[in-house]
């Protein structure tokens, strides 16, 4: 028995389904999309900002990506890119596969 939607669906044995719509289900079923995404959302955010190394803390909520950098001197530089930043990350979300949500998720970018 599977969980699609919030609704059990029960698959027949005769009835052949692929890994990857399985999987996705799974995932669906379990509720673990919203927590995925946010790995997803901190993997762009390691990527597209180059201030991993700096990183303390990173928040995903509502839209917005709360990020804790140690250096102020990093922070500093980093505001001015906000706007640059959001739109790199979603433009790679919207290239990454496993990334499954809205278009553009991150909405504004908050560094402390």
């Amino acid at each position: 028995m599977i969980v699609e939607n919030g609704e059990s669906v029960r698959i027949s044995r005769k009835e052949a389904v692929g890994i990857d719509k399985l999987i996705a289900l799974y995932i669906d079923g379990m509720k673990l999309r919203e927590g995925l995404n946010a790995r997803r959302i901190y993997a762009a955010w390691n990527e597209v900002s180059g201030a991993s190394g700096h990183t303390l803390r990173r928040y995903f909520r509502g839209g917005v990506l709360y990020v804790t950098v140690s250096s102020s001197m990093v922070r500093s530089q980093l505001y001015f890119q906000r706007d640059i930043l959001v739109e790199r990350m979603n433009g790679r979300l919207a290239l990454d596969p496993m990334f499954k949500g809205e278009a553009c998720p991150v909405k504004k970018l908050v560094l402390k």
